[in-house]
């Protein structure tokens, strides 16, 4: 059985007969990250919904911002930056 290269509906397919399926994609599985995002996306939509626009914005403007970085990691990078200097100045004035 040979196959044959045919051009349909835009698509081209290999067969061995002249009409082709079209082949749709299979959808892929939500990941976990993906779907918390996205009930948190609905959460925000419904809290949204019969408000005003200066309503959303007041609202927007109570939030309190999150920092992007955590305290620990600002502590490991101040310990990184300033304890050297810090192990140097007692290793210079009690050293030796």
């Amino acid at each position: 059985m040979s196959l044959t290269q045919t051009k349909h509906h835009g698509m081209i397919c290999y067969s061995s007969h002249v009409a082709c399926s079209k082949l749709t994609p299979q959808p892929q599985a939500q990941t976990l990250e993906q779907r918390r995002r996205n009930a948190k996306f609905a959460k925000n939509q419904e809290s949204r919904m019969g408000k005003s626009e200066d309503q959303i914005k007041a609202q927007k403007a109570k939030e309190v911002h999150k920092s992007p970085i955590s305290l620990i990691w600002v502590v490991v990078l101040g310990f990184i930056i300033f304890g050297g200097l810090i192990f140097e100045a007692f290793e210079h004035f009690f050293g030796k």
